[in-house]
Protein backbone atom coordinates (compact mmCIF):
# COMPACT_ATOMS: atom_id res chain seq x y z
CA UNK A 1 0.00 0.00 0.00
CA UNK A 2 1.37 3.19 -1.01
CA UNK A 3 2.05 6.14 1.52
CA UNK A 4 1.41 9.63 1.45
CA UNK A 5 4.51 10.68 0.27
CA UNK A 6 4.47 7.64 -2.86
CA UNK A 7 0.75 9.08 -3.74
CA UNK A 8 2.53 12.99 -3.59
CA UNK A 9 5.77 11.76 -5.75
CA UNK A 10 3.03 10.01 -8.09
CA UNK A 11 0.91 13.09 -8.55
CA UNK A 12 3.83 15.08 -9.39
CA UNK A 13 4.95 12.20 -12.06
CA UNK A 14 1.62 12.67 -14.02
CA UNK A 15 1.43 16.13 -13.82
CA UNK A 16 5.13 16.15 -15.48
CA UNK A 17 4.15 13.39 -17.95
CA UNK A 18 1.19 15.02 -18.83
CA UNK A 19 2.49 18.85 -18.90
CA UNK A 20 5.44 18.45 -20.43
CA UNK A 21 7.58 18.61 -17.64
CA UNK A 22 5.60 21.58 -15.96
CA UNK A 23 4.02 21.00 -12.19
CA UNK A 24 2.08 22.33 -9.83
CA UNK A 25 2.41 23.81 -6.37
CA UNK A 26 4.61 23.37 -4.66
CA UNK A 27 7.09 23.08 -7.41
CA UNK A 28 5.18 25.25 -10.25
CA UNK A 29 7.62 26.99 -12.51
CA UNK A 30 10.92 25.06 -11.24
CA UNK A 31 13.02 22.65 -13.80
CA UNK A 32 11.97 19.38 -12.81
CA UNK A 33 13.41 15.96 -13.70
CA UNK A 34 12.37 12.37 -13.08
CA UNK A 35 15.27 10.26 -12.52
CA UNK A 36 15.36 6.52 -13.28
CA UNK A 37 17.17 4.71 -10.74
CA UNK A 38 17.57 1.26 -9.84
CA UNK A 39 17.17 -0.30 -6.18
CA UNK A 40 20.85 -1.10 -4.42
CA UNK A 41 19.23 -4.13 -2.61
CA UNK A 42 16.25 -4.51 -5.03
CA UNK A 43 17.04 -4.07 -8.25
CA UNK A 44 14.08 -2.83 -9.19
CA UNK A 45 13.69 0.72 -10.81
CA UNK A 46 11.65 3.54 -9.36
CA UNK A 47 11.23 6.82 -10.46
CA UNK A 48 11.51 9.78 -8.43
CA UNK A 49 10.58 13.44 -9.17
CA UNK A 50 12.79 16.26 -8.40
CA UNK A 51 14.27 19.80 -8.98
CA UNK A 52 17.68 20.08 -11.11
CA UNK A 53 19.79 23.19 -11.46
CA UNK A 54 22.39 23.68 -13.66
CA UNK A 55 25.70 22.51 -12.84
CA UNK A 56 27.66 24.10 -16.08
CA UNK A 57 29.34 22.06 -18.30
CA UNK A 58 26.07 19.99 -19.69
CA UNK A 59 25.08 19.07 -15.99
CA UNK A 60 22.04 18.75 -14.16
CA UNK A 61 22.02 19.17 -10.28
CA UNK A 62 20.09 17.09 -8.38
CA UNK A 63 19.85 17.35 -4.11
CA UNK A 64 19.03 14.71 -2.07
CA UNK A 65 17.71 16.76 0.60
CA UNK A 66 14.35 14.72 1.98
CA UNK A 67 12.88 17.67 3.18
CA UNK A 68 15.88 18.51 5.96
CA UNK A 69 15.11 14.61 6.87
CA UNK A 70 18.36 13.20 9.60
CA UNK A 71 18.87 10.69 7.08
CA UNK A 72 19.39 10.15 2.62
CA UNK A 73 16.59 9.21 1.03
CA UNK A 74 16.84 6.25 -0.91
CA UNK A 75 17.39 7.50 -3.88
CA UNK A 76 20.76 8.97 -3.05
CA UNK A 77 22.50 5.10 -1.97
CA UNK A 78 20.32 3.93 -5.20
CA UNK A 79 22.74 6.72 -7.18
CA UNK A 80 25.61 5.29 -5.19
CA UNK A 81 25.13 1.54 -6.04
CA UNK A 82 24.06 2.42 -9.88
CA UNK A 83 25.10 6.08 -11.38
CA UNK A 84 24.16 5.41 -14.96
CA UNK A 85 20.50 5.98 -15.24
CA UNK A 86 17.78 7.45 -17.44
CA UNK A 87 16.30 11.12 -16.34
CA UNK A 88 13.33 12.53 -18.38
CA UNK A 89 14.29 16.73 -17.68
CA UNK A 90 11.89 18.77 -17.84
CA UNK A 91 12.67 22.60 -19.06
CA UNK A 92 9.89 24.61 -16.32
CA UNK A 93 8.11 27.57 -18.82
CA UNK A 94 9.58 26.33 -21.61
CA UNK A 95 7.52 23.19 -21.51
CA UNK A 96 9.34 20.61 -23.00
CA UNK A 97 10.86 17.32 -22.08
CA UNK A 98 13.84 14.91 -23.19
CA UNK A 99 14.81 11.81 -22.25
CA UNK A 100 19.16 11.41 -21.72
CA UNK A 101 21.24 8.45 -20.04
CA UNK A 102 23.22 9.91 -17.59
CA UNK A 103 26.12 9.15 -15.37
CA UNK A 104 25.50 10.26 -11.61
CA UNK A 105 28.72 11.15 -9.49
CA UNK A 106 28.57 12.89 -5.64
CA UNK A 107 29.55 16.53 -5.84
CA UNK A 108 32.24 17.31 -2.77
CA UNK A 109 35.02 19.99 -1.86
CA UNK A 110 34.81 23.26 -3.14
CA UNK A 111 32.15 22.34 -6.09
CA UNK A 112 29.87 21.36 -3.88
CA UNK A 113 30.05 24.07 -1.44
CA UNK A 114 29.77 26.64 -4.41
CA UNK A 115 27.14 25.17 -5.97
CA UNK A 116 24.95 24.27 -2.78
CA UNK A 117 25.55 28.25 -1.98
CA UNK A 118 23.83 29.63 -4.65
CA UNK A 119 20.93 27.03 -4.31
CA UNK A 120 20.68 27.81 -0.86
CA UNK A 121 20.80 31.38 -1.79
CA UNK A 122 18.47 31.87 -4.52
CA UNK A 123 15.85 28.82 -2.67
CA UNK A 124 14.75 29.66 0.50
CA UNK A 125 13.17 26.03 1.06
CA UNK A 126 16.52 24.03 0.34
CA UNK A 127 18.45 26.70 2.42
CA UNK A 128 15.47 25.51 5.26
CA UNK A 129 16.04 22.20 4.66
CA UNK A 130 19.76 22.92 5.58
CA UNK A 131 19.45 24.35 8.64
CA UNK A 132 17.22 21.51 9.64
CA UNK A 133 20.02 19.17 9.02
CA UNK A 134 23.19 21.15 10.70
CA UNK A 135 24.94 19.09 12.69
CA UNK A 136 23.23 16.12 11.43
CA UNK A 137 24.69 15.26 7.75
CA UNK A 138 25.53 17.48 4.79
CA UNK A 139 23.33 17.43 2.04
CA UNK A 140 24.33 15.66 -0.84
CA UNK A 141 24.61 16.82 -4.29
CA UNK A 142 25.14 14.91 -7.36
CA UNK A 143 25.83 16.25 -10.70
CA UNK A 144 23.89 14.59 -13.93
CA UNK A 145 26.63 14.23 -16.74
CA UNK A 146 25.10 13.24 -20.28
CA UNK A 147 26.60 9.78 -21.67
CA UNK A 148 28.53 10.55 -24.42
Amino acid sequence: MANDFDDFNNRVIGQFRDNDGQVGPPFEGATMILVHHIGAKSGTERITPLVWFDGGEGRYVIVASKAGMPDNPAWYHNLKANPDITVEIGHGKEATVETKKVHAEELTGDERARIWKGITDANEGFAEYDRKTQGIRTIPLFALTPAA
